[in-house]
């Protein structure tokens, strides 16, 4: 067995040199983490296979897991190819063969290889024959109408600018928290923690309102800049802060170094772990937000990525086969960006808590 093997079927140790044999706990831990795989990828998975389903694969019932097609075949005399079914006789055997029409409950069939005689069977003696087959159309049909390289330059200006602004307001904010001392400093923690819970439609339209006095209706600043804030941001960065160790700061002031200085090349470096964790939170949150976008953003080549995506969505009919394929497409960048800075998250957060 390989390491991998080894590692993924290790056994507790029942108290005998060298014997391990599967214990309560051992089923009850593989349970629970197969359990949460399953919890976690499993939309994921059933997106990405449903993004290669026809219209009509996705709209059928029961649903299958794999895009599954109904297989055809080209029979003589007839234009089309003819979709094909095993149709099962009273005698037992079963034949497989392609459908000329269906007229109400009774079905005409007949046999590619001889298609001279008219076979007539009721609808529910045949099983139609399923293959695998991505419709890899999803994704190239969905590019010509679906202007995804303006949405998503929009998208990538949005995201790496929010959070840039968002590292340095809320780097700035927790530093003066955790650094400076002056009258109110925890009276004013407390209030910017206290905003976690006002919900997001309350301040919907006061915040409109002031983007539009500022004029940045249909502006990408209209969407970067009402969240550069975030109370979470600072918690965090403050929470981090507080472990710097002040001696640090004051040798800076000793060598003549100034406020700005020091903030910039002794603050920022030592919290770059924190910032790892608040830029990852940063780019998910602005890549994936859709509510503010739709509101402030009305043409069509300011449209983020997500407000792109209701494009597909009319008011009779929603074309989800699309829909899917656009959503992954538009899941790939945030995957890879958290899959590259993620090991930064347990490292900033675990970090972040141990000085209060």
């Amino acid at each position: 067995m390989t390491a991998v093997g080894r590692f993924l079927t290790r056994r507790q140790n029942d108290g005998r040199q060298g014997a391990r044999r599967w214990t309560v706990a051992d089923v009850l831990t593989y349970g629970y983490l197969i359990a949460g795989v399953l919890i976690m990828f499993g939309p994921v998975a059933w997106l990405v296979l449903s993004s290669f389903k026809t219209q009509a694969n996705l709209l059928e019932f029961p649903p299958t897991l794999l895009p599954l097609a109904q297989e055809t075949a080209e029979v003589d005399g007839y234009p089309d190819p003819l979709p094909l079914y095993d149709v099962a006789f009273e005698d037992g055997t079963v034949v497989r063969l392609a459908q000329v029409r269906r007229v109400g409950l009774q079905a005409q069939m007949v046999d590619p290889a001889d298609p001279g005689e008219i076979v007539r069977v009721t609808i529910d003696q045949r099983t139609p024959v399923r293959v695998l087959r991505l419709a890899t159309e999803n994704y190239t049909e969905s590019f010509s109408r679906f202007n995804f390289a303006t949405y998503l330059r929009n998208s990538v200006i949005v995201t790496v600018g929010a959070t840039l602004i968002t590292l340095i307001i809320n780097s700035m904010a927790a530093f003066a928290l955790s650094k400076y001392r002056f009258r109110g400093r925890n009276a004013i923690f407390l209030v910017i923690i206290a905003t976690l819970m006002i919900p997001i439609s309350v301040i919907l339209v006061p915040v409109y309102l002031v983007i539009t006095q500022v004029g940045w209706i249909n502006s990408l600043w209209g969407v970067i800049i009402p969240g550069a804030a975030t109370p979470t941001g600072v918690f965090l960065l403050r929470q981090y802060m507080l472990t710097i160790p002040d001696e640090l700061l004051d040798s800076g002031r000793i060598d003549g170094a100034s406020e700005w200085r020091i903030y910039w090349q002794i603050v920022l470096p030592l919290a770059a772990p924190a910032l790892a964790v608040l830029a990852i939170f940063s780019v998910m949150w602005r890549w994936n937000d859709f509510l503010w976008p739709l509101i402030v953003l009305t043409r069509s080549e300011f449209f983020t990525l997500q407000v792109g995506l209701n494009a597909f969505q009319g008011e009779l009919n929603v074309q989800w086969h699309y829909v899917l394929a656009m959503t992954v497409l538009t899941l790939l960048p945030i995957t890879v960006v958290f899959s590259l800075l993620q090991r930064f998250i347990t490292t900033g957060i675990a970090s972040s808590g141990v000085k209060g």
